[in-house]
């Protein structure tokens, strides 16, 4: 399939177009490409549409393999969305976008003296030019803030401006976002993905850069630092449960900028101090990504525990500072977009340069009336938007009034005359069209950009790009979550584009740093988490990879007993145990290859690999922004390998044979080489800073509790053939080749014992985690002039101790009935000082600001502990 010419036009791509729809941002009045559009309309032109395809397939694999989602992790359960990036970019000639340009930093310096004349002197209010219950009855009004002198005397320092071309191509303003202007993160993606995906074109284009913005963002931060040479600047997220934590991540990896949140800072004396490993360090400026109230449980709202109690009084102080600043986000109240007008001559003495659809505020008789007679023709909207609780229970964003049953038209109209002050009416816009792809062809979407402003010196500057939202369906909003999708945005340059960077000037200084302990406690505790729970995720995985190997063997009967052994180990002990895990005898392999499939897949069972899975995918998704790219690209690949797909398994326990478990020792096997690749990522390039300490501590830690757990259910009771017992340990422990190279083919207790427990220089052996554990908690920051033992070192001395003064040939010492004795003996005491050891450090290091754990990132190593 080739292309065909469009209208005269060479190499248009009149076959993806299809007839009749009109493309206003692509197609001029005589139906051939604008002019800036016409590059790109040529290259797409050129090639096959199975060209394309291909080049989307590898950009959507580069979305996901980034994780770049709407919603990254959902404490409720919620489904994570994926993000939707149209290849096709939207294109802005140069001279169209100077002056859109203009009206936006018009726009937000209009917003800005607004927000110092209302938490001010108020003269829009007392010459009523603004109606005072849009103000004080406005939940996101702060009280609070009024009166406070702000750094530089700005309020706004980063805000969005969503436009549209109107039905006569003009650009007009839909709405503004000043609270935490969301998207730039998504912009930096789809600007890399479509720079990717379309290379030379890109460069051929002539394509405004976007670092220039991010730059006068960091300037912008630092100057509300006031003065100081070198000032501590955080990002501040709402945390992962946030629906927009991977923008925040993003963000701060793109600045530079630590994250933290509410529970990493602690206002002390007036100051806002972030807690770390080594202890508190001061704060200077916040870039605000969480809501207004969710900032300061003490004076905002009482129920945001995650906020930071006595952040507004540090503000009021003027320890530290915002942006943006609380409060702000009020005006994006679609309800003052009647008054701007006039408010704009009022502070600025100008006349908005950027036009807005028009709209009427139900509080006037009026409006209500004119709203009531012009409903199929509006859009309505609630005057608190964003969510907030509307008094009367109502809960709705935008409303079209044109889509409605004749009863809900009529319902809908009944809840506007009860409370008018709380709605909104206002006209509809006919957005503009332009080509998007959707797998196969063009079709028509409806769009939306949304733009970016930061404050500056001189007034604002403006990102020449932003977040283009588009919708094939016919709708008001520009949300994702109603099914839109995104593009990137192209402004042209009137000739080359010199490359920016946000690295520091060849001529530049660096001062000389090395990480120390700025760790915050909680990113600490997380990393000692996902260090646990890839660990518990490889164990579990090694062994039933041993035990699915011999039940699809000849020798299933002949190493059912051991088998059966491994199995009872990793069941829940509340669960019945089938009769053949109790006795070891079975006529047939099904019943244990349909608990193998269940210890694999089934994530309601805490023991099992996908739950181990799930909660590593949990805890990475927290420290995302400690992750390199790399090691998030393999944590990624095991999301696409069905382990967290649903399982149902079929009644009487027999397995369930599909794609997704039909092979589980090569699944596994691809697991276990993804995790791996996961740890050696980790020890060959994270810096040994406190965050690898602890990561590693934390495989460690579930290294040991593993190993003393499956070695005290097998090795303390004596076996009459132990040889298929020891082979299986050997395997799961990944100790096989090195027991051969020593002992040849003869099986023992004692140089089993020996290699898995006491060895230090095997990497999986209890007695080389323990050596590691040892060497950590001693890097570990501490009082050093102190001669009392800290309860972490007291617990890591007295296991190691106790494992190095051991006798091989006493613990392998069988008593009169069958067992070891002192094996058990020596394992149960190694099992409490390493119970000992992380208690202390989460004591020590972690407790003050991390949240409780979760009873399932418990329950896994209390059910074995239980079985045994």
């Amino acid at each position: 399939m080739s292309f065909s010419t469009l209208s005269g036009t060479s190499a248009a791509f009149a076959e993806y177009l299809p007839a009749g729809d009109a493309y206003d941002e692509l197609l001029g009045a005589d139906g051939t490409p604008r002019p800036h559009w016409r590059r790109l309309v040529d290259l797409l032109g050129s090639w096959e549409p199975a060209e394309l395809a291909r080049r989307w397939d590898q950009a959507r694999r580069l979305i996901h393999d980034n994780g770049v989602t709407y919603n990254i992790h959902d404490e409720t359960g919620g489904t994570q969305r994926p993000w939707v990036l149209d290849p096709i970019p939207l294109v802005i000639a140069a001279a169209d976008w100077a002056n859109l340009e203009v009206g936006i930093n018009q726009r937000a310096r209009m917003l800005d003296a607004l927000l110092a004349d209302l938490y001010g002197p108020q003269h829009v209010l007392r010459e009523g030019l603004v109606p005072p219950e849009l103000v004080f009855a406005n939940p996101g009004f702060l009280r609070c803030c009024q009166g406070l002198s702000m750094p530089n005397g700005r309020w706004l320092h980063l805000t969005a401006t969503v436009v549209c071309r109107n039905g006569d191509g003009q650009w007009t303003v839909l709405g503004d976002r000043t609270a935490v202007p969301l998207g730039l993160g998504y912009a930096l993606e789809n600007r890399l993905v479509v720079s990717r995906l379309l290379p030379g074109v890109f460069q051929e284009c002539h394509v405004e850069r976007l670092a220039p913005f991010f730059l006068s963002m960091r300037a912008m931060l630092k100057a509300l630092a006031g003065g100081r040479d070198q000032p501590r600047i955080a990002l501040q997220s709402a945390g992962a449960t946030s629906e927009n934590y991977f923008l925040d991540t993003y963000l701060s990896r793109y600045l530079g900028l630590p994250m933290v949140e509410g529970g990493d800072l602690a206002v002390r004396d007036d100051r806002v101090f972030l807690k770390t490993l080594g202890g508190l360090l001061p704060v200077d400026v916040l870039l605000r990504r969480v809501p207004d109230r969710e900032c300061d449980p003490l004076e905002l709202d009482s129920t945001a525990l995650a906020g930071t109690p006595g952040l507004v009084h540090a503000v009021r102080q003027g320890r530290v500072s915002l942006a943006n600043a609380l409060g702000v986000g009020f005006i994006e109240s679609p309800a003052f977009s009647e008054f701007l007008p006039a408010v704009a001559r009022r502070l600025l003495g100008e006349d908005l340069i950027l036009p807005m659809p028009r709209s009427w505020w139900c509080g006037r008789p009026e409006n209500l009336a004119r709203v009531l007679a012009m409903l199929d023709d509006l859009v309505i909207e609630p005057v608190w938007p964003h969510g907030v609780a509307i008094p009367g229970g109502i809960a709705v964003k935008r409303i079209v009034p044109a889509t409605l049953t004749a009863e809900q038209k009529r319902e809908l109209a009944t809840r506007i005359q009860a409370r008018p002050a709380d709605w909104v009416g206002r006209a509809m816009v006919a957005r503009s069209v332009a080509p998007s792809w959707n797998g196969s062809t063009m079709e028509p979407a409806q769009v939306t950009i949304r733009c970016f402003s930061v404050a500056t010196p001189e007034g604002y500057g403006t990102l020449r790009g932003g977040l283009a939202r588009f919708s094939t369906a016919d709708t008001a909003g520009e949300s994702l979550a109603s099914g839109q999708g995104s593009k990137d945005v192209w402004v042209l340059s009137r000739g080359p584009v010199a490359p920016v960077t946000l690295l520091p000037s060849p001529g530049q200084q660096l001062t000389l740093r090395r990480g120390g302990h700025e760790l915050p406690s909680r990113v600490a505790d997380h990393l000692f988490w996902l260090g646990r729970n890839v660990e518990r995720a490889e164990s579990a995985a090694r062994l039933l990879r041993a035990v699915a190997i011999r039940l699809s063997s000849e020798s299933t009967l002949e190493t059912a007993t051991e088998v059966a052994m491994l199995l009872a180990w990793m069941t829940d002990p509340q669960v019945p145990r089938p009769e053949w895990m109790i006795t070891g005898r079975i006529e047939t392999h099904w019943e244990m290859l349909g608990e193998v499939q269940s210890l694999v897949f089934d994530t309601s069972r805490p023991a099992s690999v996908s739950a181990s899975l799930k909660a590593m995918w949990r805890m990475a998704s927290v420290v995302r922004d400690r992750i390199s790219v790399d090691s998030w690209k393999i944590l990624s690949r095991t999301r696409r390998d069905s382990f967290l797909e649903p399982f149902s398994p079929m009644p009487g326990g027999v397995p369930v044979v599909s794609s997704a478990t039909d092979d589980v020792p090569s699944l596994l096997d691809t697991l276990i080489y993804d995790l791996s690749a996961f740890a050696g990522l980790g020890n060959e390039s994270m810096t040994r800073g406190p965050g690898w300490q602890f990561l590693d501590m934390g495989r460690r830690v579930e290294r040991a509790t593993n190993a003393i757990g499956l070695q005290r259910v097998t090795l303390s009771q004596a076996m009459p053939d132990s040889a298929r017992l020891f082979e299986m340990l050997l395997e799961i422990a990944d100790s096989s080749m090195t027991y051969r190279n020593r002992y040849l083919g003869s099986l023992q207790a004692a140089p089993v014992v020996d290699l898995l427990l006491i060895d230090e220089t095997n990497p999986r052996s209890i007695g080389f985690q323990l050596a590691e554990l040892a060497e950590h908690v001693d890097r570990l920051p501490r009082d050093r002039s102190s001669p009392v033992l800290s309860g972490e070192r007291r617990a890591i001395m007295a296991a190691t101790s106790l494992l190095r003064l051991a006798d091989v040939t006493e613990l392998v010492a069988i008593d009169a009935e069958g067992g070891r004795p002192h094996l058990r003996q020596l394992l149960t005491r190694l099992e409490g000082h390493l119970r000992m050891l992380w208690e202390s450090l989460t004591h020590h290091y972690l407790v003050h600001a991390a949240p409780r754990r979760r009873l399932g990132d418990m329950l896994a190593i209390d059910i074995k502990q239980e079985s045994e």
